[in-house]
């Protein structure tokens, strides 16, 4: 991140932020804080990061990218 409002400084993460709230924050209505907050940690630690297939990795879930390179 270096300047205020441009987003192309911070396209990485401007793309995960709007990926995380298409596929959950809008879809789901949480009734408290926490369970937003446990809501969000288990989206990103067990399908974001470990089954979600991602472009940059020829279209494979982590998982299975760095199964490949074993």
């Amino acid at each position: 991140m270096s300047r205020r409002g441009n987003c192309y400084d911070n396209a990485c993460v401007e793309s995960f932020f709007a990926t995380l709230k298409g596929e959950l924050v809008h879809r789901t209505h949480f009734g408290t804080h926490a369970a937003a907050r446990a809501a969000v940690f288990e989206w990103i630690e067990c399908w974001y990061n470990r089954r979600r297939r991602h472009s940059s990795l020829a279209n494979l879930s982590p998982e299975a990218f760095e199964a490949r390179l074993n």
